[in-house]
Order: structure tokens, then sequence, then C-alpha cells
């Protein structure tokens, strides 16, 4: 019982959120902008190029919007890109956000983005464990080498889990500090502030979610290894 009721959470925590999510930035993706400045591509290089950043590049990608802090490039899916509906104005100024983060050198941004590239090679490294783990209880014939494997691959989720508990705040304060209040200088009418604002929070909770199923992977292998 208490197993089925771990796994409605989980999918609740993951599906539900992403799922109204989508239903977000559907709806505001479909009607273009004509009082604002050019495409979500656009408004990305006239913020950049306002706070004089223009070493970052605005680029297209197919890999999700994102901000590459190793490049200094603002990547915009093509539809928010070439796009002018609040969807992909919102989305663009939030990326910026991040760029700006990383221009005021912000402690935050700059801890994330030094264990971001770790994360992936403790990901890696933990499912190396998990793979490892019977093998090396054949080769031993010791029941604890598994342990030793298992708890390995715990101590790798633990800094996911960090990871992520780190990216919230982060992506928070790109939207929330940094692109609401800028688009609501002008950028946006009175009436499409409160829109703005659902599509951020929107986006908020992609990583709300990610930390809450985060944390609950971590407890339940903290769990078992105490069995």
């Amino acid at each position: 019982m208490i197993y089925l009721l771990i796994v409605t959470l989980v999918i609740i925590l993951i599906y539900g959120p992403q799922l109204w999510i989508n239903s977000v930035l559907k709806r505001y993706n479909r009607v273009s902008e004509d009082n604002f400045l050019g495409t979500g591509g656009e408004l990305a290089r006239h913020l950049l190029d306002r706070y004089d950043l223009q070493e970052v590049t605005v680029e297209v990608t197919a890999s999700g919007d994102h901000y590459d802090p190793m490049a200094r490039a603002v990547r915009l899916t093509k539809d928010k890109f070439e796009g002018k509906t609040l969807t992909a104005i919102t989305v663009a100024a939030h990326e910026c956000g991040h760029a700006f983060q990383h221009a005021g050198a912000e402690p935050l941004f700059l801890m994330r983005t030094r264990l971001a590239s770790s994360a992936l090679w403790a990901q890696r490294i933990g499912s190396l464990l998990l793979f490892a783990a019977p093998f090396s209880v054949l080769i031993t014939r010791l029941p604890s080498a598994a342990i030793l494997n298992i708890t390995g691959a715990v101590l790798v989720m633990g800094f996911a889990l960090l990871m992520h508990l780190l990216t919230l705040p982060v992506e928070i304060d790109a939207s929330f500090k940094k692109a609401l209040p800028l688009l609501s200088t002008g950028y946006l009418s009175e009436k499409q502030v409160p829109a703005a604002r659902s599509i951020l929070r929107a986006a908020a909770w992609t990583y709300v979610a990610a930390s809450l199923a985060s944390l609950l992977n971590f407890w339940r292998w903290v769990a078992f290894l105490r069995r």
C-alpha cells in the first residue's frame, strides 16, 4: 500500500506539473504580439546589447531553451526564436536572465555551473555502480560488495539532488528578479504582465517537481540501505 502511494505521488509530481506547464506555454504560444520589439530572438539580442553583453550570441537550438555559460550563448527553439508570441517573448527574457546572472558573477549561478559539469559524470558513475552491483557479488561472493556499489550510487543521487536544489533558486531569480521586472518596463502592457508571470511560474514548477522527485528517489535509496 505504501509503495503504491509512493508511485502515485511520483507520477503526480512528475507528470502533473508537466501537463499544466505544457498547457500554459501552448496557451500563450498561439497569438503573435504586435506591441513589442520583434521576435523572441530579436528581443534576446536587444536585451543583451542593452546591457553590453554583445559577446553573448543568440542561436536556434533543437535541444530546448537554455543559456550555455561555456559558449556564452542564449539558445532558443525555433518557435521561440522566430515567434512573436507571449511565450516566445517571456522565455527569451528568462534565458537572458541567466546571461545577466553570469555577467554579474552571481554565486549561486556560478556554483550551479561548476556542479553541472560534474553532474554528467556523477550520473554515469551512478549508473555504472548500479549495473556493476550484481557482478561484484558474483566475482567476490561477498554481498557487501553490492552494498558498497549501491552506497556509491546513492551518494551520486545525493549529488543530483543538490543540483536540483541549487537550480530552483537560480531559475526563480532569472524569472522573477531579472526577466519579469525587465519586461514590465515598457516591453509588455499591464494586461500582458499577469500572463507573463503565469508562464514564468509554470516554468519554475518544472524545477520544483524535479527537486521533489529527486528528493523522493534519494529517500527511497536511503531507506533501502537501512534495511
